[in-house]
């Protein structure tokens, strides 16, 4: 009896060991698992490369921005050069214009001022400096007698009405500084100068000896006033041309 009981109870344990589980149902779970397995390391890459392109995307715009402004600023860069070029050939022109009318409103040319003091060059006297200024000129104040007071209040009511302005009056003041071998050439050169048909008030402001290796020499300065009522024909001034060349 007991011997029964005993390989009874060694079945019953043998048959509690048994799997009721099909084969094919364990198989296709591990299948499913690794199925998801693959899909959240798929999600993950796709994750990934999705977040690198929005990168490279991003960035391509912060680019695209930036070249941007790098064409505008080049073109505001381009249209400033422009401007500048069409400045400066505009102040040539104007430049030119302006040299045009000084020579028309100046009475006597300067070239012809300088032949004028080149041709009264003595022997042995070197220019070394040429000034020239436009200067107003002061009017003396007179005490005005009693008869004008009386002229001007009578004149008053006048005056009143009709205003003239005046051009204030001005000369041409010149000044030159050479050198001479002595102060005979300096006064014969300042001679020349007074006697001629431009020059006024010729006057010896500075004068200096010197000596360079035992040779002695003067260093002179003069002013002088060009002549406000000169009036130069073609002639005269093809004259001084043409004298100044034969002296070079």
């Amino acid at each position: 009896m007991k011997k029964y009981l005993l390989d009874n109870l060694q079945e019953g344990v043998k048959m509690s060991n048994i799997d009721f589980v099909p084969d094919d149902y364990v198989q296709q779970r591990e299948s499913g698992r690794a199925n998801f397995m693959y899909l959240v390391l798929f999600a993950a890459l796709m994750g990934a490369i999705g977040c690198t392109f929005s990168i490279i995307k991003v960035r391509q715009k912060l680019v695209a921005n930036e070249l941007a402004v790098v064409n505008e600023q080049m073109f505001a860069a381009r249209s400033q050069i422009e401007q500048l070029e069409e400045f400066k050939t505009k102040s040539k022109s104007i430049m030119k214009t302006a040299v045009m009318t000084a020579e028309l409103l100046e009475p006597v040319p300067r070239s012809i001022i300088i032949a004028c003091l080149t041709n009264n060059l003595p022997s042995g006297v070197s220019l070394l400096e040429f000034k020239l200024e436009q200067k107003k000129i002061k009017p003396a104040k007179k005490r005005p007698s009693s008869s004008q007071y009386k002229a001007a209040g009578a004149s008053s009511a006048a005056a009143a009405k009709t205003v003239i302005v005046k051009p204030e009056p001005s000369e041409t003041l010149i000044t030159i500084s050479g050198i001479a071998s002595s102060n005979i050439e300096v006064a014969g050169y300042i001679s020349k100068l007074g006697s001629s048909v431009l020059m006024n008030n010729v006057a010896l402001v500075e004068s200096k000896e010197h000596t360079v290796e035992d040779a002695k020499f003067q260093e002179f300065k003069l002013q002088m006033t060009l002549k406000t009522d000169v009036m130069l024909t073609k002639e005269d001034i093809e004259g001084i041309r043409r004298r100044r060349a034969e002296t070079l």
